[in-house]
């Protein structure tokens, strides 16, 4: 690692608070904006703020604030100035003349974290789309900071080449993109649509970002998909096998992230990867009960739910993290959540209980069959398709007594239904 990669940039934060936001919203979402910088490798120095009617339309903040920051940058020697919205293209280019330092805004922090995680060809396909769509209409203000090579934050991606002489290089290799990434949906929906076929049902795991969504992924399929304690740590998504305590096994899936405000542009471009929560038959809703501003998450997530038109899923909410949780802490989703906590033994077994029993008493229907031993096919088949509950070989008339659970639209339901 050389010296430039090993130093971390030093970082002034922005924020303007509009009528509209409250106090604590504000705060909140400034918090965010430090925990973000740190998980780009930044280093927040200090942070301004202001409140006013509106944001101003040629730099964002008021003149005399444009002016504090332009000091405050020279006294602290900052490498880079984020804020915490995303500027339209004008305002960009103003605060860049009027500022020495480096400036990109939240869009550019979150794009830039996330094409440091993308792992697989997809991810890194979806994050250079969003880059090049959010760059495309900034170039004539960006001209330096696009073209300069080496790190740093914002610049990662397609950051590296002239992007400003060549408009139509961009618009040729959006096209591009688009035309590889619908290929990868197309495979992705032809393995569904066999998924569904065989009819295994499928959990998705869904959650704000850092709710420890991939610490139960881990836990509850034994695999060892990326943890660790920073926004975005998983970007590509997991599918997994999860067995159940009858022994029945669906497939769990592992997503991104979400957070408040995610640009738009990357909700376009994880449209396909967020796929994965459209077809589910159960979402779980990770939620950290440790973070004040769960509410608030909940809510985004819930929003964000519905803007993919996946609202209607069955929700089992799981509020993560109960060994943290404050005092008055208020469970809001009512009915059908559960307290767990990744630390806690036991809350693994109460968790796959619980999907268990959701999976019972909402998609699937209760049989019982008594089938000749010379049936060996279809008791391999009761085994894994149906989520047995009872199993006893009758030596008298030489006949197995099964009780369990099956999916009203598997085939196997027909032959149960000789034996009933």
């Amino acid at each position: 690692m050389n010296e430039q990669e090993e130093k971390k940039e030093t970082v002034i934060l922005v924020g303007c608070q509009l009528p509209h936001v409250t106090d604590e919203h504000f705060d909140h979402s400034m918090d965010e904006l430090a925990s973000l910088t740190k998980t780009a490798d930044g280093t927040v120095l200090t942070r301004i703020t202001q409140k006013r009617n509106r944001a101003d339309a040629a730099t964002y903040i008021g003149k005399g604030k444009v002016d504090e920051l332009k000091a405050l940058c020279e006294e602290l020697e900052a490498d880079l100035v984020i804020f915490n919205d995303e500027l339209s293209p004008s305002q960009l280019k103003s605060l860049a003349t009027a500022i020495e330092a480096k400036i990109i805004d939240r869009t550019q922090l979150i794009l830039d974290i996330f094409a440091k995680r993308a792992k697989t060809r997809e991810g890194k396909l979806q994050i250079e789309l969003a880059q090049l769509q959010y760059a495309l209409p900034r170039l004539s203000g960006q001209g330096i900071n696009l073209s300069r090579q080496g790190g740093g934050i914002g610049t990662r991606g397609p950051g590296e080449t002239k992007l400003e002489t060549d408009r139509r290089h961009i618009r040729n290799r959006i096209h591009e993109i688009n035309v590889q990434l619908s290929t990868v949906i197309r495979h992705r929906s032809r393995y569904r649509e066999r998924r569904k076929k065989n009819g295994v049902l499928q959990a998705a795991l869904v959650g704000y970002t850092n709710a420890g969504k991939s610490t139960w992924f881990n836990k509850l399929t034994s695999s060892d998909s990326y943890e660790e304690d920073l926004l975005f740590a998983t970007l590509d998504p997991m599918t997994r096998k999860m067995a159940l305590p009858s022994g029945y096994s669906v497939l769990l899936s592992d997503t991104v992230g979400f957070i408040q405000d995610l640009p738009t542009t990357l909700i376009a471009a994880f449209r396909s990867t967020l796929e994965e929560v459209k077809e589910a038959d159960l979402i779980i809703h990770v939620i950290d009960s440790s973070n004040e501003d769960y509410a608030g998450h909940e809510q985004t997530v819930l929003g964000l739910l519905k803007e993919l038109e996946a609202d209607d899923i069955p929700v089992l909410t799981a509020y993560n993290k109960r060994d943290e949780t404050f005092p008055d802490f208020i469970p809001t989703a009512g009915e059908g959540h559960i307290m767990i906590s990744a630390r806690i033994a036991g809350d693994e077994a109460k968790l796959k209980a619980e999907i268990e029993a959701y999976l019972r008493r909402e998609l699937m229907t209760a049989y019982e069959v008594h089938v000749p031993a010379a049936e060996g096919k279809l008791m391999s088949r009761i085994k894994s398709e149906t989520m047995i509950d009872g199993l006893y070989f009758n030596e008298e008339n030489e006949r197995y007594e099964v009780s369990g659970y099956v999916q009203e639209e598997q085939s196997i339901l027909g032959e149960l239904k000789k034996f009933m």
